[in-house]
This record gives C-alpha cells, structure tokens and sequence, in this order.
C-alpha cells in the first residue's frame, strides 16, 4: 500500500453527516482510549475501508519494526548518527536502555536524582541567594530549551507553589530587559539551558542576565545554574560543575522536556507532581508498543494526519485547546513536527515525493473563536481541527465556567461537520422578514460548507499525568509520520543555514566589516540600518 493508492479511495469519499448516518454507532467504532484519555476521530471522512488502508501503509512501512529500534536505542537519527531515546528520560521502572551496548538508565536516574535533591532545596528555602531564599527563577534558553519547559510551566500553574518562574529566549535585548526590570538581581536564579554552551541567543541572554546579577549585589557564582552537556564552557563561565545538569546526544532539543530541561518545571510544582509528569508520558510509550494499530492513539492520531495532509491535501492543521493553561501548546507542538517533519529529502537521500508536514498553528479556545475561527467555518481552503479539552478544570467555584467552554468546544466541531445548507439560511432570512433579491443576498452569506473534518482528545482533568500523555502522544504521532514519509524525523538541518549567515553578518551589523559578496537587498537593509545608527 502506497500514498498514492489513497488517493484513489479520496474520491469517492462521503460526507461526514453521511458515514454517522450508514453507522450508527460510529463515534465509538471511530475512536481510540487509553486510560480515561478518549480520542474521537469520527468526525472525519476516514470510513473502514480507509482506515484498513492507512493502516495497511504502517505494516508496509516497517513501522513496528522502526519503533522498536527508537525505543532499544538503535542509531534511527541517520543524518547525525544518534540514537533517539527521549523515552528513556521519563523511563522511571521500565528497566535497561542500551545505548553502543551500555546501560544509560543509571546517569539518566542519576542526573534526576541530583534534579529532585537542588529543586527541593531551591523551593524549601535551604539553598538561597545572596539576599535570601529564591523569589524568583529565569531560565534563559531558546527552541527545545524554552518552549517545552514554558508549555509546561503554564499548563501546571494549578500545582505552582514553588517560587515564581519566568522566561527569556529572544536574544532581542526587550526580552530580557522587561523580565528582569522587576526582579530583585539578590534573590533570583538563573537557569542557563544550553546543550553546547554555545547558542548565541542564550549566551547573549547570559552574559546581560550575569552582568545584572553583578551590578545589584547578586552573586553569579552562587545563583547561576546551567543545564548543558559542555562542562568546560559552563565552568569557564562560571557555573561549579554540581549546579549543572547534562543530556546526551541523543536527546533532540524539542524532545527534552522530560530532563534536566525541565528543571525550572521541578522547581515550581515540584519533584513529586514532575515525576507523574514523567509517568504520564511513560505510561503512553507503554500503550504505544502494545496497542493494535486500530487502538493506539499515537497511530491513529498519525493517520489521521497522514489521510489529511497527504492524501486530501489540506496544507495546514489548526491545534486548539480549549484549556487556557495551555495556550502555549500550539507553538510547542508547532515545533516539535514542522522541526522533525519539515522535510523534502527521504531518508536515502532522494527527494521526498510526497508532501511533508503540514503547518501547524492554533490558539486556545474560546479566544480562536472570536479570531480566526471564520477562516476555518467559511474560508475556501479546509482547515482540519485538533480540539483537546478537559471533562473538569480545576476551580470548583467555577465550575460553571468550564461547562460553558466544555459546550463551546463541543459545538465548533459539531458546526464544522454540519455546517448550514443555502436552504437553511433562506428560511433563517424569510423569518427576519426579508424576501427576494436581498434575501438570497444575505442568505449566502450565512451558508457554512460544513463536512469540515476535526478530531477532538479529551481526558478528565489537566493533571501532570495527563500532559504527560498529551506531549508523548503527539511526539510518538510525529515519529509515525515520519516513518510513513520515510523522512529522518529527528535532525533539523533547516535551521542550520540562517545561524551561519547570522554569524557572518554580525561584524557587517557592527560596522566592521563592509557588504562585499552580500545580496544587493541584504546590502542595502545594512546601510540603513547604520545610517540609521548615524555610522
């Protein structure tokens, strides 16, 4: 079974309101759970007929085999020959993980060890600056240093009760100049996440956060912290080698999360609420290798994907929480495939015949409804829609609040579905008293194409365990993807060229050098941005 071959089974597709109609119990035949998490997908057009043949494409594509190799180590990572093993972070009983025939999970329980013993001290009050115990953490990273541990950080606040957590990853100077305005320099932590120690960003963010440390009577030496693998580097800067907690290779920035990364995370809700966290995501990589492909959320969730962006062409993919508290979701999740699944080459080299990943946005509900939420109902393109929600939240009090946006939620993939027929919106206008002409006028307007696919995930309640669920999911559903492309997943050259003419242009920027061998656009943005300087 090829891509191609699907393509021959979209024509004929029906309609969505069509396939409820032929099943009747189609919303329990289309869906997958593990746990209490249930995923619905049948407000799509895949019917069994498609589904067998998606599915089909995960045996010809060696996809247990491939996912077998991730989880025993083996070097899938091709491009950078490394292993891929994020699992083995969040890997708390599930025995040994050989890496080039050595165990890792020891340094992997080791490093956590040493995380739980500094963020309990930090959070108790028994390792303080020099002011006093910490009011205040600033972890200064960029990419996987920054989004995942700022997702989870905001998806946690319910078990926040460590000191105050901010973050910096704009190496433009606003960033870090309006974070630490309000920051007291003698009772602030800073965590410094850099793998290399190198990324000119964070380093940039460094030395400016040291500088202020120093200037109001904080000590750098005591209240700086660093998670980077270069311990040369973070000695030289400063940091003793038992604040500094490191990760392989063969952990991928977007996929670091579940380590010392996710240490500013520890820090505010703690060692134990972190280590459901890690369960959660756990407990999802053991449903991912036992369940039947029908059964397993990360596959299906692939699928589903592979049937919208590949097979029907939709070229973007709307993420949208109906959760505040992860309104940083999209952007984490928009990362961790337009990164790994961006790709135009196939694993051996030659070009990728299909398209690759789609582009991935969204926001949280309801603010997305009072946004861009037309494009997705009436636009000329479709737009697929991944809505998430939680059956409770976690203010009692307002409970009522959450049903309003349980409701909000459940109605916009019921709309997209459904949509509303030039009839329907006729007779709407015939009873505002309009007539003729100017009623058919205003009738179109109110028409909604409807069979609009969407998929919704809900569980019971945004708790550490569950987001743990959620990030593997969609990192497990990335992997899946990628092995049906036949892509590299887990390597992200793209980023590569822009830092290299990044750091050739800095002397230019500077006024150092002059724009010989530049473009003559890129010429000229220079000459007037220094003239704009008065140089």
């Amino acid at each position: 079974m090829k891509l191609d071959d699907l393509k021959t089974l979209s024509g004929g597709t029906k309609t969505i309101l069509d396939l409820f109609e032929q099943i009747p119990n189609r919303a329990q035949e289309f869906s997958a759970s593990t746990g209490d998490m249930l995923f619905d997908y049948s407000k799509t057009q895949i019917d069994g007929d498609i589904r067998a043949a998606l599915i089909k494409l995960c045996d010809d594509a060696g996809l247990a085999d491939r996912r077998e190799a991730m989880f025993s180590g083996a070097k899938i990572n091709e491009t950078e020959g490394r292993a891929v093993l994020h699992t083995a972070l969040r890997n708390l009983d599930g025995g040994p993980v050989q890496v080039d025939g050595l165990d890792v999970m020891p340094d992997v329980l080791d490093t956590l060890h040493r995380m739980r013993i500094f963020a309990e001290e930090v959070r108790g009050g028994t390792y303080t600056g020099a002011g006093g115990s910490f009011t205040d953490v600033v972890n200064i990273g960029i990419g996987g240093s920054d989004l995942g541990p700022v997702m989870a950080t905001h998806a946690l606040s319910p078990y926040h009760d460590g000191p105050r957590l901010h973050y910096v990853s704009n190496v433009d100077g606003a960033h870090i100049a309006d974070t630490l305005r309000q920051l007291d320099p003698t009772r602030t932590l800073v965590i410094v996440a850099s793998k290399t120690f190198t990324t000119i960003e964070t380093m940039t963010n460094a030395r400016t956060a040291r500088a202020w440390m120093s200037e109001g009577g904080g000590d750098p030496a005591r209240q700086f912290a660093a998670v980077s693998s270069a311990l040369d580097k973070t000695q030289a800067f400063g940091i003793p080698a038992e604040r500094v907690f490191g990760f392989a290779d063969w952990v991928g920035g977007r996929y670091s999360v579940w380590g010392p990364v996710g240490l500013p995370v520890m820090i505010a809700v703690g060692s134990n609420a972190f280590d459901a966290f890690l369960r959660g995501g756990q407990s999802m990589d053991v449903h991912f290798r036992a369940a039947e492909w029908a059964e397993n959320l990360p596959v299906m969730l692939a699928l589903v994907g592979i049937w919208h962006r590949q097979v029907l062409g939709h070229a973007s993919r709307a993420v949208l929480p109906y959760d505040q508290r992860l309104l940083r979701l999209p952007a984490y999740f928009q990362q961790l495939e337009m990164e790994s699944n961006g790709k135009s080459v196939a694993m051996d080299g030659t070009a990728l015949e299909v398209a690759s990943g789609p582009v991935v946005w969204g926001e949280p509900g309801t603010n997305g409804q009072h946004a861009f939420y037309q494009l997705i109902h009436q636009g000329t393109d479709v737009i697929p829609c991944e809505f998430m929600v939680a059956a409770e939240g976690h203010e009692p009090e307002l409970a009522h609040h959450h049903r309003l946006l349980l409701a909000n939620c459940l109605a916009q993939s019921e709309a997209l579905m459904r949509g509303r027929s030039l009839d329907e919106a006729r007779d709407r206008m015939a009873a505002k008293g309009l007539e003729g002409a100017e009623l058919d006028r205003q009738a179109r307007h109110r028409v909604f194409p409807g069979n609009r696919p969407s998929t919704t995930l809900i569980y019971p309640q945004l708790t550490p365990f569950v987001l743990g669920q959620v990030i593997a999911l969609y990192e497990h559903r990335v992997f899946v993807e990628g092995v049906l492309l036949g892509i590299n997943s887990f390597d992200q050259w793209g980023v590569e060229l822009g830092k290299e003419l990044a750091t050739s242009l800095g002397p230019i920027v500077d006024g150092e050098e002059d724009t010989a061998g530049k473009d003559g656009s890129t010429a000229a943005l220079v000459a007037y941005a220094l003239r704009q300087r008065g140089e």
